[in-house]
């Protein structure tokens, strides 16, 4: 399995099905720039270690079915850190506040930890945050419309991006894939790169928040700079030079421990 996901294309493509769930050849062909014949021998490669299905045209990612319906996330490395980072980031809501959570599981933390508040708002596009915090009194809980993608319990596309433009928050929570003082923030898929934006501008101030695994860490579609960031809430895993790194870009860092 190490060799097999060793192999640059073949691993980006694997991220690409674990977030969207499924991918066609011809579509991989094109991002990848690669014959389908090619595309086809990594996807017959990937269901040989038991990644995913191949199907007619394309392939789709094992075990989404019974994901989604028990509202499971598909990431669920390095939990203590993102635990962490979840009370971090809820220690810093206010009752009465109004904040965008993205989808994903270190948000997901944030939100488990946000049901003590009063009188919240918030606009998300994850179904499972949605149905957490829905049901607590006194919550007013927002979602867009769009494309359900079942690895990330949430709702992309066009729809959601029109959406968030006529929303305004006072704090958003952001996901990433990867985040580097270089390559700024990066992404498995193309699909959520405008609803992101939309998040972005949508809110007075940004708060990534990542475990220290994503530092340093390239995915395979870039949001943009660290400039779109004004926060990044991460864990004691962050080395000392990177901190520096970050904190000299004008980030505020906040570390969990």
């Amino acid at each position: 399995m190490a060799g097999l996901l060793s192999e640059p294309r073949r691993r980006r493509i694997l991220e690409w099905i674990q977030e969207e769930g499924a991918a066609r050849v011809r579509e991989l062909a094109a991002v990848f720039q690669v014959s389908e014949a090619t595309i086809r021998q990594d996807l017959e490669r990937l269901e040989g270690d038991g990644f995913i299905t191949r199907e007619h045209g394309g392939a789709f990612l094992n075990q989404m079915p019974a994901q989604a319906q028990s509202l499971t996330l598909h990431h669920q490395d390095n939990m203590d850190k993102k635990r962490k980072i979840g009370a971090l980031a809820a220690s810093l809501v206010k009752d009465g506040e109004t904040l965008i959570l993205d989808a994903g599981t270190t948000t997901t933390e944030v939100a488990t930890r946000l049901v003590q508040r009063k009188n919240l708002t918030v606009i998300t596009n994850a179904l499972n945050i949605a149905i957490l915090l829905g049901a607590i009194p006194g919550f007013a809980v927002h979602m867009p419309g769009g494309q359900f993608k079942a690895p990330t319990l949430s709702l992309s596309g066009d729809k959601s991006v029109e959406y968030f433009r006529n929303i305004f928050a006072g704090k958003l929570f952001l996901a990433t894939a990867g985040v580097a003082v270089d390559a700024g923030l990066t992404y498995p898929s193309f699909a959520d790169l405008q609803l992101k934006e939309a998040m972005i501008r949508a809110a007075s101030r940004v708060y990534l928040v990542a475990d220290s695994t994503k530092i340093n860490k390239s995915s395979f579609t870039r949001l943009g700079s660290l400039e779109v960031i004004h926060s990044f809430i991460t864990d004691d895993g962050i080395s000392d030079a990177d901190a520096k790194e970050f904190e000299a870009r004008g980030i505020e860092l906040l570390i969990a421990h």
